[in-house]
């Protein structure tokens, strides 16, 4: 048997004071906050989902925000950077509205693309390129229109402590193919036309360290509950410890931890996050799973409050 995973269904990174993170990835970035929960393992913390308008795999970005957590250090066991696509011809459109709210960047070329490199507020990197392939976002927010706005992923960056090991993993095992090699990186692509790239730097450049601004991990996508099964059985096959299915009440979760102590999750695509809101009003409320319900008016007594706003 071989597998073929369709690519990055989400990434979730440690962050700082919830507004903060709000205000940039929904107020600059144009992204919708498709949905306001808790972390299930820690109720006591938000666990916050921002997206295209309809929160398909592929687009989503998750946070864990901890107001006065320490911060982390990016490095290896780690996504290293987050790459997000946009329409061809709205890179000047991103570098005008970085330079509007005054956050730095610098353009650089990897594999014949151009990209846009900068940090969000909490030291995430993050970069932006332009691709053709891809479903437009017809989310619009603030001076964000749908002809410019991010479609979701482009994919990311991995730094691995065993590069050799986590290519074997990404080609022989996830079923990405790879692509091409230039400089210090390998690319490899998914059969998806989003969340689809991933570049892994071949040399190691230090341990990163947990914290506020890092990368806590990476899923990638099984097509429902079976398919994922398949996933786990067939991974531990090759020697990894997955995790039993977890749910999420979005999707189902399993992990493992891969030779280059990246930590990797495989999530169902389905039932999606407007099950138990509509999809207009997706991200409106604080949603909490069956567990936590009972102990709602305690949880909301402890997160911070926060409000989603344009900022133009």
């Amino acid at each position: 048997m071989s597998k073929k995973t369709m690519g990055i269904h989400h990434i979730t990174a440690i962050v700082g004071h919830p507004q903060e993170n709000v205000d940039f990835y929904a107020g600059v970035l144009g992204l919708r906050l498709v949905k306001k929960t808790v972390n299930f393992d820690d109720p006591g913390t938000y666990h916050l989902y921002f997206g295209n308008e309809g929160g398909k795999p592929g687009t989503i970005i998750t946070f864990f925000p901890w107001a006065d957590a320490y911060q982390g250090k990016i490095g290896d066991g780690q996504v290293g950077v987050t790459s997000y696509v946009v329409p061809t011809g709205a890179m000047g459109f991103w570098e005008k509205r970085l330079e509007k709210f005054t956050i730095p960047f610098t353009k650089m070329e990897r594999f014949g693309e151009q990209y846009l490199e900068f940090d969000d507020p909490h030291g995430l990197h993050l970069e932006i390129v332009e691709r053709e392939q891809g479903e437009g976002n017809t989310w619009q927010f603030g001076d964000v229109t749908p002809d410019v706005a991010i479609k979701g992923f482009g994919g990311a960056t991995l730094l691995s402590k065993q590069p050799e090991k986590t290519a074997e993993l990404l080609e022989k095992i996830m079923g990405l193919e790879q692509i091409g090699k230039e400089g210090d990186f390998i690319r490899f692509r998914s059969i998806s036309d989003i969340g689809n790239i991933i570049d892994l730097k071949l040399t190691t450049i230090g341990s990163g360290r947990m914290g506020v601004g890092t990368v806590h991990h990476i899923a990638w996508r099984a097509q429902d509950d079976q398919d994922q099964l398949d996933w786990k059985k067939y991974i531990e096959g090759y020697g990894y410890g997955v995790t039993p299915v977890q749910d999420r009440n979005y999707f189902n979760a399993i992990y493992f931890r891969e030779h280059g102590e990246i930590l990797f999750e495989i999530a169902t695509d389905p039932p999606g996050f407007a099950h138990d809101e509509s999809n207009e009003t997706m991200g409106k409320n604080l949603m909490l799973p069956n567990q936590y319900e009972p102990h709602r008016e305690q949880i909301e007594q402890v997160v911070l409050p926060f409000e989603v706003r344009e900022l133009d």
